[in-house]
């Protein structure tokens, strides 16, 4: 039996040169106080800012292959956008639409709406709870003479959708548009994505495929990239916490000077770079197959704990500024907080790592 070839952890020069991009764009576009404000309005989405990331670069299509108006990209690209905009905690639904309700889509076949969502004319979620792990059980709702009745709740990104991807009780996938739902908002700790109570009363919707299956390669991939955006995260609050402590003086020195502080900063980068090595390997597992419920259950039994890490530093080495509505790293804190429980908790990843390994609980 042949080996299976070394994962590829570096990035390609193309793959920077796409990070390059994004971060330029969201430099200019996406600054700390304008998401600070943004999240306190009604409107949370930055409508701006997703149409050029999606329209203008193309990069809603980036999974979508090129026959259908996507870029025909892997996972591996994927990944560069999510932790750039994870480095933003930009609020933009594109883990929601571009990665996992996408990867529902294409696993139904569905080339209709695969190339609506290329052409950034349409937004799509996944109408399952943003905290149910890849293989979990799942709500659904009742199909009842050929109509959708129930309520699905902490759907992620539901008020920013076009489309819904529905589950039923028939074990169908159904696309159900966002006008022939009720959508009420829920309270979110994570203030940049938004989740909501989606209500079906009689909704019409158009069966896709399967969905046990759509949604379990859905949610895996969801998981499996979600540790890039972690990673994204994870590296901002540390990139800015060495700058402030560089800047800060106390007792007339620089307060990164003082050792104690050195080593915590430490300790954290090598938790960090150990993430960008388990989030980089679970990107490349999905886009060639070689392992991927291992490689995304490690990713995921890693990230959270790192990327929260990170945050509570942040917080307390910034110091009373750090406790200010102004300062963005409550932003960071609270997605990393959310992210933690996204698409299955950090015990449940375990679990699953345990089984696939075949490593039985003590």
């Amino acid at each position: 039996m042949s080996a299976q070839p070394e994962p590829a952890l570096l990035h390609s020069e193309e793959e920077e040169a796409l990070r390059a991009a994004v971060r330029d764009l969201l430099t200019d576009h996406c600054d700390p106080a304008g998401v600070i404000a943004r999240s306190e309005s009604a409107a949370v989405h930055d409508v701006p800012l997703w149409k050029a990331l999606s329209d203008a670069m193309g990069l809603a299509g980036l999974l979508i292959p090129e026959e259908l108006g996507g870029q025909g990209a892997s996972h591996r690209e994927t990944a560069v956008v999510l932790e750039e905009l994870g480095r933003a905690v930009a609020p933009v639904p594109y883990l929601t639409s571009a990665v996992v309700a996408t990867e529902a889509l294409l696993a139904c076949g569905a080339d209709d709406l695969l190339g609506e969502l290329a052409s950034a004319a349409t937004v799509a979620a996944l109408a399952v709870g943003l905290h149910v792990a890849p293989g979990g059980a799942f709500a659904s709702v009742r199909l009842e003479d050929g109509t959708l009745h129930g309520e699905l709740t902490g759907i992620a990104d539901a008020s920013a959708a076009d489309v819904l991807l529905v589950p039923a009780d028939d074990g169908g996938l159904y696309a159900v548009r966002t006008a022939d739902a009720t959508v009420v908002p829920q309270v979110s700790l994570d203030l940049t994505r938004p989740v909501a109570r989606v209500a079906l009363d009689g909704a019409t919707g158009r069966r896709l495929g399967e969905a046990a299956p759509a949604v379990r390669r859905a949610l895996r991939t969801g998981a499996g990239l979600l540790a890039s955006e972690q990673l994204g995260l994870a590296d901002w609050l540390l990139t800015e916490t060495v700058r402030h402590l560089k800047e800060r003086r106390q007792f007339n020195r620089r307060v990164g000077g003082f050792q104690a502080l050195k080593h915590r900063l430490a300790r954290l980068w090598l938790e960090i770079a150990g993430l960008r090595a388990a989030a980089r390997n679970a990107a490349d597992a999905l886009a060639t197959g070689a392992d991927t419920d291992i490689a995304v259950a490690v990713a995921q039994a890693h990230a959270a704990r790192v990327a929260v890490h990170a945050a509570e530093e942040a917080l307390q080495l910034h110091g009373g500024i750090g406790m200010t509505w102004e300062h963005p790293v409550h932003l960071y804190l609270k997605r990393a907080k959310a992210d933690s429980i996204a698409y299955g908790t950090a015990g449940a990843h375990r679990e699953a790592l345990a089984a696939l390994v075949d490593l039985p609980a003590p």
